[in-house]
Order: structure tokens, then sequence, then C-alpha cells
């Protein structure tokens, strides 16, 4: 009934990864292009921070879609609490499911990984590793050797592995902890919050992408939900969803200032 009432075919402010919904803003755009480049020149290792909420899974999520199967080899690694032979295992059964679940020893997961990797570089195809949550991850200093282990997969002309880190700003004071590491970090990228200018265009660009024919949002409404948000992706999205339903509540034909305010309330 809410989508009906708003002229809407898909709910446009769920806080999921969904990479059709991702706002083509200068910083998100300049974020995906960054991590590509890494990639598709075969550069090592890349690394993506930013705040709670200010989209770097949902860019990660995008990236993976940018990547043709046929050309690269992914896993991308999302459990946040691992021990270091817990993490290789882990990205072997998010390259292979279940095959290798035997696994138990360090060095076996390590071969296995290698084996992954050369025979992915005889058939053509580059092998990428992205872990998300990294600063998690990397809470062990012992995974963070093991992440510094895997970029010494290479050739004399070429990494056999591109790593992508993508965590919240602290990431970057742990991967300092083990310089052999953060030199081999070719691309570091700091994903800022939105603008307010980005946040209106933002608001608009996700009710059009779940079907709305018209402004949903006065421009009142968006410059304050800006103000509120700080133009954090995550909860403009909160604020947003609440902001619709408040408004089909009230029977509004456009939401104003005074819907976003008692949609806040509802949302701290």
């Amino acid at each position: 009934m809410l989508l009906e009432y708003w002229g809407l075919v898909k709910e446009p402010f769920i806080n999921v990864p969904d990479p059709d919904f991702l706002f083509p803003s200068t910083k998100h755009e300049e974020a995906l292009m960054r991590l590509l480049y890494v990639i598709q020149g075969r550069r090592g290792a890349a690394m993506l921070t930013g705040d709670i909420g200010c989209g770097k899974t949902l860019v990660s999520r995008t990236l993976v879609k940018e990547l043709s199967p046929q050309r690269y080899d992914v896993a991308v690694v999302t459990s946040p609490i691992l021990s270091p032979v817990q993490f290789l295992r882990e990205i072997i059964y998010q390259f292979e499911g279940d095959k290798d679940n035997r696994i138990n020893q360090r060095v076996d997961a390590l071969h296995a990984i290698n084996r992954r990797m050369i025979t992915n570089y005889q058939s053509g195809k580059d092998t990428v590793v992205i872990i998300d949550e990294a600063h998690l991850v990397m809470e062990k200093k012992g995974i963070l050797e093991e992440v510094r282990l895997l970029l010494n997969f290479q050739l004399n002309d070429r990494f056999l592995l591109t790593l992508v880190l993508i965590g919240q700003l602290d990431l970057e004071e742990k991967i300092k902890q083990v310089p052999a590491l953060n030199q081999r970090i070719a691309i570091k990228y700091c994903l800022l919050p939105l603008t307010q200018k980005e946040t209106v265009e933002y608001i608009a660009f996700r009710s059009k992408k779940a079907g709305a024919q018209r402004d949903l949002f006065s421009e009142e409404a968006t410059q304050e939900i800006y103000h509120l948000t700080e133009g954090i992706p995550r909860r403009i999205n909160s604020l947003c969803d609440l902001s619709l339903l408040v408004g089909f509540q009230e029977k509004a034909t456009l939401i104003d200032e005074k819907i976003v305010h008692t949609a806040f309330a509802g949302v701290c």
C-alpha cells in the first residue's frame, strides 16, 4: 500500500547494497574507478575507507558486478571475527565452496590458494580477493601478516592476486602497523559524506530508480534531511524511508520539513 500510495514499484531507501541504487556522485564514481584501475592493472592492492554508512559496501558490490566472471575469479570475505587460519579457509570457501573444507593447517590453506591463483593464471583469469569490514578482520595482527603474505604470490612481471581492503577510517592505522603491507597498497581512497547538493540529488535519484514520476520531497525537506543526517547515505535512507511512512499515515502528497522532523524523532 505504501509503494502504491507514492507511485513506486520498489522501496527506494532500503539499506541494502543494491548496485542498481549506487548514486553516481563524484566521490562514489572516483572510488569505483580507482578500485577498477588497481584490479585491471594488476597493481597488487587497494584500500577504500570511510565513515560508517558512507556506501563502502555498496561500492564493493558494484565493483563485483563490474568484474566479468569470464575474466576475474573473485572471493568476497565479509566475516569479521576470524583467526588467521579461519581467514585463509574463508578465502578458499569463497572460491570453491565446501570443496576444501577439510583444510585445517595454515600451510595447506596457503598452498590451496596458490593453486587457485596458478590455475586462474594459466586459464587467462585474474584472482581478486575483496575483504569487507577489513577494520574488524585486521583486529588480529596475525591476519595482517597473512594478508601481507598473499601479496607475495607473484611472478617476475605481475601479481597473481589483487587485494581490495574495505573498512572504516581506523583501517589505515591498522595497515600502517605492517609497513611491508602498507607499501604495497597502490591506491588508497577515503569515501566522504555527501554534500548538501549531492544529498538533494541522491534523494531524487533513488526515488526515480524506484519508479517515482514526480518529486516526493520538497526542497526544504531535502535540505533539512541533509542537516539531520550530515550527508551520510545510510542515515539519509533511514530518515527518508520513515518519512515516506509518516507521510503515508498523514495522507500527505509531498514530504515537507514537518514530516521529516516527525520521522527523525522516530529514528533517534
